[in-house]
């Protein structure tokens, strides 16, 4: 390992870890570095507590649950968009690109028109997000074969029916309260998010990852193209299926408790082959890396930046784009 390469390395490690412990200071309820180390250190150590119940409702019930979900989504995102770009061997490739973000937006938004709870709106999003993504899969499915080709179509069919069936509840929805609530779960927020999320969102995103970081190095196979992975001896459906499944449990997961942010699984992808390169072994952890922290520096800056929290949403497509553009205009079209 050169020393260039090391220090990448422990750049990658260091970075999440780093953002998480800066993203417990950050707030507007001031919590000092020696304050938060004994409270943190109370869960282990006998320590009697010398500081307000305030404090530790502020570290255990809303920062630390914020902080892992911000972590593991934006990993997930990251993960799932390197991947899928090199499964269908196309660096345009971000984790929706199989139906999934619209079906979860389409879930949701009956889910707040039934006025059901918080947990049937996740629900409801996981459920119709997978269902996008299994009708994709079949629709894409011929002569017992899943050419890359067909799914991408398949995944632009089923993307459009379920946008446009959003696009129907919203129209329906009441103006005063529930078209007000879908606009703002469409932009993305972890604004309203509890432990409970963290119990059942967390789970399934750590099982796709490890799931995806298990046959990362075929992933390297398959994106020279189907032809060329079947003479290799691989069998190109099943990894594509493990694959999918896989983007599909992080990603339905992701927008399930968090709403739709777009560009970091498009995007940070691209950061990943600038620093390790194109092999899937390295880019995968460093897409995983990267991704974690991206997302929890836009959290941080979404929450303090203005009174009023700023959507995910809203300010991953304003960092996102315009790094993007530059991005293409450094490569000139062609990969990072």
């Amino acid at each position: 390992m050169t020393h260039r390469r090391r220090l990448i390395v422990i750049l990658l490690v260091v970075l999440p870890f780093t953002a998480a412990c800066l993203s417990f200071f950050l707030g507007r309820y001031p919590i000092g570095p020696a304050t938060l180390v004994r409270v943190l250190a109370s869960r282990i150590l006998p320590i009697q507590p010398d500081w307000p119940d305030t404090v530790e409702t502020v570290v255990f019930n809303i920062r630390l649950p914020r902080i892992i979900l911000a972590l593991c989504i934006g990993a997930s995102l990251s993960i799932s968009g390197a991947a899928f770009q090199g499964m269908f061997q196309n660096p345009l490739v971000s984790p929706d690109i199989l139906g999934v973000t619209a079906g979860a937006g389409f879930g949701a938004a009956v889910g707040i028109l039934l006025g059901g709870s918080s947990l049937l709106v996740q629900v409801l999003a996981l459920l119709f997000g997978t269902l996008a993504v299994v009708l994709s899969y079949a629709i894409g499915r011929i002569y017992k074969t899943t050419p890359t080709l067909m799914l991408v179509l398949s995944g632009i069919v089923v993307g459009a029916i379920f946008s446009a069936l959003l696009s129907l509840a919203k129209y329906v929805a009441d103006p005063r309260q529930k078209l007000p609530a879908i606009v703002f779960w469409l932009m993305g927020s972890l604004a309203a998010i509890s432990k409970r999320d963290v119990i059942t969102a967390v789970p399934p995103m750590l099982a796709g990852m490890a799931g995806l970081l298990a046959v990362r190095w075929r992933i390297n196979i398959l994106s020279m193209g189907d032809e060329e992975a079947r003479s290799l001896g691989l069998k190109t459906d099943l990894l594509k299926g493990i694959v999918i499944v896989c983007c599909t449990a992080v990603t339905a997961s992701a927008v399930s408790v968090c709403g739709i942010i777009g560009w970091i699984g498009l995007v940070i992808p691209h950061v990943g082959r600038m620093l390790v390169g194109p092999d899937h072994r390295s880019l995968l952890p460093a897409s995983l890396a990267l991704g974690a922290t991206y997302l929890l520096l836009i959290d941080n800056l979404a929450r303090t930046l203005i009174s009023a929290e700023i959507p995910l949403g809203i300010l991953t497509a304003i960092v996102g784009a315009p790094f993007f553009a530059y991005l293409l205009r450094r490569t000139r079209g062609g990969t990072t």
